[in-house]
């Protein structure tokens, strides 16, 4: 009778475990089937692959947006932000000045910045899209990249006090903020801000970014300049990951 009590417990505690297992594997399955299996809507710091050592490759267009570094590079980047996103500035801060002193001050890469703002969690991204197209309008790409890295800046200092700042949080700031830090370049775009002149240009972006796999940000398409087809990189990666598919282009 005790060897029959003891495999009846066993058999229970199976059952325990088994059925445990069951709906853990239920809860993973829901989980990929509502997030695509990418994780959050931002700040994904998962890069897709199309079998096991293949990247994901996707098409997007520079578009007419914004442009730094030589136009001729043999590589482009074309990056699709939220400038409230903290990832994205985490991406600034971190990756990049790297990316910048290594290959865009070098000629062999140019880097297009296009918009996907995420207005449901960050709702100045739109105004800050916008913004940073009024500043271009007055002064060109240079002045849009000067007011780009104003944006991020000013989010730092007041996230951590320092340039660099911890880049933990999404923070909040104003229109009143977008058209100060603006004048502090030198520009008036108060008028233009106001006038919405812009929001087509941005949603367009948004619709670009979507085609191309795109939901959360900051995603990238690093391709060979001149083609509409490169390899997609999704989140704020290190410079190590950039750089082993710039490299790949450039060899």
């Amino acid at each position: 009778m005790a060897d029959e009590k003891t495999i009846t417990i066993r058999k229970d505690d199976l059952w325990k475990y088994s059925t445990f297992i069951l709906l853990a594997a239920i809860v993973v399955v829901l989980i990929v089937m509502f997030t695509g299996g990418n994780g959050s809507s931002t700040g994904n710091t998962v890069v897709p692959t199309q079998g096991a050592d293949k990247p994901a490759i996707v098409r997007a267009s520079i578009d007419d947006d914004a442009m730094i570094g030589n136009p001729n590079a043999p590589v482009t980047i074309i990056e699709f932000s939220d400038y409230q996103c903290p990832f994205c500035r985490r991406h600034w801060t971190d990756t990049y000045s790297q990316i910048k002193a290594d290959y865009i001050d070098t000629g062999k890469v140019n880097l297009v910045f296009r918009d996907l703002p995420l207005e449901s969690i960050h709702p100045q991204a739109q105004g800050s899209a916008e913004a940073a197209e009024c500043v271009r309008e007055q002064g060109g790409d240079e002045a849009y990249f000067e007011y780009h890295d104003k944006i991020f800046l000013e989010q730092n200092l007041r996230d951590g006090g320092t340039p660099q700042g911890p880049v933990t949080t999404t923070i909040s700031y104003t229109v009143d903020d977008l058209e100060s830090w603006a004048s502090d370049l030198g520009y008036d775009i108060g008028s233009c801000l106001s006038s919405g002149k812009y929001g087509v240009e941005v949603r367009k972006d948004i619709q670009d970014a979507l085609e191309a796999g795109f939901q959360g940000t900051p995603g990238f398409v690093v391709l060979e300049s001149g083609h509409e087809e490169g390899v997609a990189i999704r989140g704020a990666l290190p410079y190590s990951e950039f750089k082993k598919v710039i490299d790949s282009m450039l060899n």
